[in-house]
């Protein structure tokens, strides 16, 4: 396998992929047959002159350095299912065209008679113009209101258009900028739900950093999250590592070996063909956390509970800075503690609460998502598959026991690879309670 890797420095945010030799670069146009783009900035809150140089205008410079491959078979994009924002029901895997909105939508399917005047005064999303706003604003504003001012400006205007973070609009209008230059490319576009530890392969639990739902697994499991902003009936999407992989390889190998103008979309989710509550996984994790408790800092036994729903981030905030306090001990006869000592108990609670309540915020949107992604595009490439193949790329989402996934794999992960030590309160554990 080595001697078949040849690897390339590079970097998306310049021209020619910032590839200035030469000849490397004619040997690239000449040999390269597929190409993938799975770079991205995950934050949900990035800057907004951060995130679109990234996921807008990255594929965009990747798209141009493909069209001068010269036997380019396919340009495979890796998206994510949430690029389709606030839709509610079924979502069908439908590309984005060019100044679509999420919002767009919505008005034209909820507006009718006067209301035609609203809807017409939605402000039309125009791509090349919000990357200008970006770098503008970037200019205009003072170096110590920077920071904050360009996050609220990519929150805005993604909220504006109807999704529900920074990344995830970034991330749709990185796919309209494939679909409307790509020319005589063939295009196909992967749209993974969460993606979490591997179901199978290399091994089943492998793991790499806090995905999406680890902190609030972890937090969980330490007794730090008696309580959270979510619906409990939503239904949380999630996908295994190694079956985002196995699709990747089978649409390359479809689509790499057929020639095909059309953009081809495969969402690969599970909230429609295999559907799982979140409050359904809240269960799974308690009853396991209840006969695995994990370790507190002093070797003890963490108990926890049934986990309380809340629908308020105000009802949520107050729960959880009253149950943060109590499990420190500063309720009425903390007053008669050592100041010192006290006032060390103050910060940490503080920091706890702040850090529990940020995650709620930012997860907030996901939390109470009411969409659930067809994939009906990866059950037709499942038909198309031998039995070998399948056995050697296992695509099938319907197959997962999820209970089976959370308690005997994906949190022996995580205790595995990232608390590092089977539940005890080591460093890479402390860390987690401030995310």
């Amino acid at each position: 396998m080595m001697s078949k890797l040849v690897p390339v420095v590079g970097n998306m945010c310049k021209p020619n992929l910032g590839i200035t030799n030469n000849k490397l670069a004619a040997r690239m146009f000449e040999e390269i047959d597929v190409i993938v783009n799975s770079a991205a900035n995950t934050k949900f809150h990035e800057r907004y002159d951060v995130s679109p140089n990234i996921n807008t205008q990255g594929p965009f410079r990747v798209l141009c350095f493909a069209l001068r491959c010269k036997k380019l078979r396919l340009f495979l994009h890796v998206s994510t299912a949430y690029v389709n924002g606030e839709r509610q029901g079924v979502v069908m895997e439908k590309p984005f065209f060019m100044g679509q909105s999420i919002a767009g939508e919505k008005r034209t399917t909820t507006t009718s008679g006067t209301d035609d005047l609203q809807a017409s005064s939605l402000p039309q999303l125009d791509v090349h113009a919000e990357i200008k706003l970006a770098s503008q604003m970037a200019q205009d504003l003072a170096k110590d209101e920077l920071e904050r001012g360009m996050r609220e400006l990519g929150l805005n205007r993604a909220r504006m258009f109807g999704w529900q973070d920074t990344y995830v609009f970034t991330k749709a209008m990185g796919e309209m900028m494939i679909s409307s230059y790509k020319r005589h490319i063939p295009v196909a576009i992967i749209r993974p739900s969460i993606i979490e530890s591997t179901y199978r392969e290399p091994f089943p639990g492998w793991i790499q950093g806090n995905r999406m739902l680890d902190p609030l697994i972890i937090c969980y499991g330490k007794g730090l999250l008696p309580g959270y902003l979510a619906d409990p009936e939503a239904r949380i999407d999630i996908v295994p590592l190694d079956m985002v992989v196995n699709t990747m390889v089978s649409v390359m190998a479809k689509h790499g070996s057929q020639f095909d103008s059309n953009v081809n979309v495969y969402q690969i989710s599970s909230s429609v063909i295999n559907p799982l509550e979140i409050g359904e996984m809240l269960r799974f994790l308690c009853d396991y956390y209840k006969r695995y408790p994990l370790k507190d800092s002093k070797g003890h036994d963490v108990s926890i509970e049934g986990i309380k729903f809340f629908s308020s981030l105000a009802e949520f905030s107050a729960y959880i800075q009253h149950e943060v306090s109590e499990k420190m001990g500063l309720g009425e006869e903390a007053a008669s503690s050592n100041p010192k000592t006290l006032s060390k108990i103050h910060v940490t609670c503080k920091r706890t609460v702040e850090s529990l309540v940020y995650m709620a915020k930012l997860f907030q949107p996901y939390a109470f998502y009411k969409g659930w992604f067809y994939n009906g595009n990866t059950q037709k490439l499942m038909m198309e598959m031998s039995p070998n193949e399948l056995e050697a790329f296992p695509l099938d989402l319907h197959s997962i026991n999820w209970k089976h996934y959370f308690v005997n794999i994906h949190v022996q992960g995580l205790k595995r690879h990232v608390l590092r030590g089977g539940g005890s309160m080591l460093e890479e554990e402390k860390r987690l309670s401030f995310l």
